[in-house]
């Protein structure tokens, strides 16, 4: 199989579509965890993905437009893939209930991909995930359910 590509494609009125964002050297692994989030913000744009499709190598993410803002530039970029789980609350900014580090995007998604997550003991329900390029960070949207992990006895 040659080298997978990637590319964003903004849909427009009467089924038509124009291409935005193309990213022709890019990991499988990555275009995998980035088709699972909804939401996408480049150039301080939030795109919000409609569709997904597969032609031959080239692998094709639908989005409109959802909301724009100034484009904000991270002071301390992280290393390696950042993942931050937060809270889905905008009356309190989606406070940050977890950052995490990870070396590899399929672990990025084994995470986001998850409809349940445990953080010390509470059990987070999965809402959305985002993938912010401005400030290099994956977003995992949750809200708490009200259960605790219970530890199995043997």
């Amino acid at each position: 199989m040659s080298r997978p590509l990637l590319e964003y494609r903004l849909l427009k009125g009467m089924g038509g579509y124009e291409p935005i964002f193309h990213y022709p050297e890019i990991e499988l692994g990555q275009i995998l965890a980035r088709r699972e989030c909804e939401f996408f913000v480049k150039e301080g744009v939030t795109y919000r993905q409609t569709s997904s499709a597969k032609e031959g190598n080239l692998f094709l993410i639908y989005v409109d437009k959802y909301e724009e803002e100034p484009v904000t530039d991270p002071l301390f970029p992280p290393q390696g893939l950042l993942l931050e789980i937060r809270e889905l609350n905008p009356r309190k900014n989606h406070p940050i209930v977890k950052q995490e580090t990870y070396d590899d995007h399929l672990d990025i998604l084994s995470v986001t991909g998850s409809v349940y997550t445990y953080i010390d003991g509470r059990e987070y329900e999965r809402d959305s995930a985002e993938i912010d390029e401005d400030r290099s960070v994956y977003i995992l949207y949750v809200k708490a359910t009200g259960e605790t992990l219970k530890e199995e006895t043997q």
